[in-house]
């Protein structure tokens, strides 16, 4: 049995990369950096404050 032993990483790994050396988006809230690139369109928020909003917005029944 041939083994292949060549690894190519996923194509999802490469497409989710950032953009090489783009400044990353500052949060709306705490205005941290986020893991999101500058160029990224609509509210960001760095993982703390998207955590916090999740609880803030979560049903409480």
């Amino acid at each position: 049995m041939d083994e292949d032993t060549s690894y190519r990483a996923p194509a999802e790994a490469e497409a989710t990369a950032p953009a090489a050396e783009e400044p990353y988006a500052e949060c709306v809230l705490c205005r941290k950096p986020t893991e999101y690139p500058e160029s990224t369109r609509g509210i960001t928020l760095c993982p703390v404050c998207a955590w916090q909003e999740g609880q803030r917005t979560a049903c409480s029944g």
